[in-house]
């Protein structure tokens, strides 16, 4: 499989709800020229317990995520089909909804940072901090030269160690504490094990030039200096539903961003939303999603009060103007990326060519799931199209199958009544005609 070849993509895909599953991946297969081998590869059996077993430790079997593709995304004028994992009713739906919106409108534009880790090494034992500092920058040269050998493949596709920086903590429990940052170009890797390796190599320099012994040597995921950013501006006639005007859905969605900026309790709540739109991108692609939570709620705090990490304001015009900026560490090369066969068809499905592409599509991802939930919360309230979807997981677990499901679906949306022990009463009721 190569990825990112050839690229003919048109991400409006009309009625795929109306599909089943093996009509749907047709229609995705059709669009992307997805091979028969990676249509294979999002059957139930694509991950064998033998692969599983060589990936982490003391495999008993696998796990299963619904595996569904996001519609209507247009990022920088090019149509893209998002595979997306996720457990949770309306992630999907709300994604490729938005989408939908935010593609007569221009489509989602995006930029990103070049892709920049950063490793720690942490040196302890030190009476005079602040000039060990001058002496490891006076020793840059010689420090990025020890790194970069580490990794010659790395160098040779135009990454490796760019700089350095050495921060200092007076007022450790331990005494002072100076830590050295190793600023690395990871190319199209998530970069961890890269950065930590450079980072064991660098070491024994690090302590013959200070004179103190180092503890730590390990990545941050922190990845401030690798930035995603997606924005989208969207007219009023664009929000507008059949019960609120566009100007009345705009500045409701600008009120409950604000919430979210002033009180960290609706911050997290809004974050999460965000998140559920980026995570899904994340697993699907085999990433480290672990790794994104982390950075993206640090980088929430960083001013040192948690906050919104998206912005929603009002132009000149009129016309509602949403951005995104987060730390988007993601990979194409190393990993699940290569070692599972649903992230190695999801990535086909998905054409990227670089893992900065893949970032910025994510974040475009992340942008649309959080102007779903606002415009949801700016209308008819959040839980409206949550639960109609979710009653399907409902009706499932009262015991209805097939054309059931949807049946007591339908029949719980309607009565705005979606709880358990109704499903089990009109599974019954249904059953009885």
């Amino acid at each position: 499989m190569t990825i990112g070849t050839p690229r003919v993509v048109n991400s409006r895909l009309e009625n795929m709800r109306n599909l089943d599953p093996a009509g749907r991946l047709d229609r995705v297969a059709e669009a992307t020229g997805l091979d028969a081998d990676s249509r294979a590869n999002f059957g139930g059996d694509a991950l064998p317990v033998d692969l599983a077993n060589g990936m982490i430790e003391n495999v008993v079997g696998t796990f299963q995520l619904p595996l569904g593709v996001a519609t209507n995304f247009t990022v920088n004028g090019r149509d893209y089909l998002v595979p997306m994992a996720v457990e949770e009713p309306s992630v999907v739906a709300a994604a490729s909804f938005m989408a939908r919106i935010v593609r007569d409108c221009g489509g989602f534009q995006t930029s990103s940072t070049l892709p920049i880790m950063r490793a720690q090494v942490q040196i302890l034992g030190i009476s005079d901090p602040h000039g060990a500092r001058l002496k490891i920058l006076q020793a840059r040269d010689e420090i990025i030269a020890a790194a970069n050998d580490k990794d010659p493949v790395l160098v040779k596709f135009g990454g490796g160690c760019r700089d350095i920086e050495v921060h200092v903590f007076p007022s450790s429990a331990r005494g002072p504490m100076v830590v050295m940052h190793l600023l690395v170009d990871v190319r199209d890797a998530m970069g961890a094990n890269t950065v930590n390796t450079m980072a064991e190599t660098v070491a024994p320099i690090v302590e013959k030039i200070t004179g103190g012994h180092v503890r730590l040597r390990i990545l941050s995921n922190l990845a401030d200096l690798r930035i995603a950013r997606a924005r989208v501006e969207l007219t009023e006639a664009a929000l507008a539903t059949k019960d609120f005007d566009g100007r009345r859905v705009i500045e409701g969605m600008v009120d409950a961003y604000e919430f979210a900026t002033i009180d960290p309790y609706r911050a997290a709540t809004h974050n999460k939303g965000i998140m559920n739109g980026v995570d899904p991108v994340v697993v699907a692609t085999g990433n480290d999603w672990r790794a994104i939570e982390a950075g993206a709620h640090a980088y929430a705090a960083r001013s040192g009060r948690y906050t919104s990490l998206s912005t929603w304001e009002i132009s000149g015009s009129g016309s509602l103007i949403g951005t995104l900026e987060m730390p988007m560490a993601l990979g194409l090369v190393g990993g699940a990326t290569k070692t599972h066969p649903a992230a190695r068809a999801a990535l086909q499905v998905l054409k990227v060519d670089t893992a900065l592409e893949l970032a910025e599509v994510t974040v475009a991802v992340g942008l649309a799931q959080n102007m779903a939930a606002l415009r949801a919360l700016a209308t008819e309230g959040i839980q409206r199209g949550h639960m109609a979807l979710h009653a399907r997981n409902i009706a499932i677990g009262a015991g209805a199958t097939g054309s059931e499901i949807d049946a007591v679906a339908k029949r719980l949306a309607a009565d705005h009544d979606v709880r358990s022990a109704r499903a089990e009463e009109v599974l019954a009721e249904i059953r009885a005609k």
